[in-house]
């Protein structure tokens, strides 16, 4: 009798526990945002899970803070404002950062679109090292197909257009230096509509 009142008692507290576990909610899903810090203000970019590879070097190497030591070091109006490592030798041969492409007819280089830069490789390999934004309003057409679209801005086109309107010197790199602090935000799927208007 004893030992049936032991065995009674565990399951009554087993049942308990699922009970307990089977209620508990959820987490909500959270969504990446890239906000890019410059000292004329922030830009934030939607990030394209269908380019899935690029997406997630983008992430690792903002959680490691790689594109901090660098800068917006090429600005060209009505074309791109380019940011991370310089086009160089050092940055681009032998590169451990280089992606295949993920070419997606979706996504296009209208303005705002993120893009990840490249040398002149035949494999149109990207380099993660250095991004762009389209910063002409009817799009660059002529690069679909030939660099990799990976996201689009969501906020801060006001600071796009005051990045793109820097002075710069004759090889398109501004006179005063623009700084880069990127990071990975998380948002819900409400705060996402809140703040950036952005509805899934």
């Amino acid at each position: 009798m004893k030992s049936l009142t032991v065995i009674l008692f565990v399951l009554f507290l087993f049942g308990c526990q699922k009970q307990e576990t089977d209620s508990t909610e959820p987490q909500e899903r959270t969504y990446a945002i890239a906000e890019v810090a410059t000292r004329l203000g922030n830009m934030y970019f939607w990030l394209y899970d269908e380019t899935p590879n690029h997406k997630a070097k983008f992430m690792e190497l903002a959680k490691e803070n790689h594109y901090d030591q660098f800068t917006f070091n090429r600005v060209i109006q009505n074309f791109v404002v380019q940011g991370g490592c310089p086009d160089s030798v050092q940055y681009f041969e032998n590169s451990p950062f280089l992606l295949e492409p993920e070419f997606l007819d979706t996504f296009k280089h209208t303005y705002g679109a993120l893009g990840m830069g490249r040398d002149d490789n035949p494999q149109k390999l990207s380099n993660a090292c250095q991004f762009y934004i389209v910063n002409k309003e009817t799009g660059l057409p002529q690069l679909d197909g030939d660099y990799m679209i990976f996201g689009k801005i969501v906020k801060g086109k006001d600071v796009l257009e005051l990045i793109e309107s820097q002075k710069t010197n004759p090889n398109d790199q501004p006179i005063e230096q623009i700084p880069l602090n990127v990071s990975i935000l998380q948002f819900s799927e409400k705060t996402l509509a809140d703040s950036f208007d952005l509805v899934l």
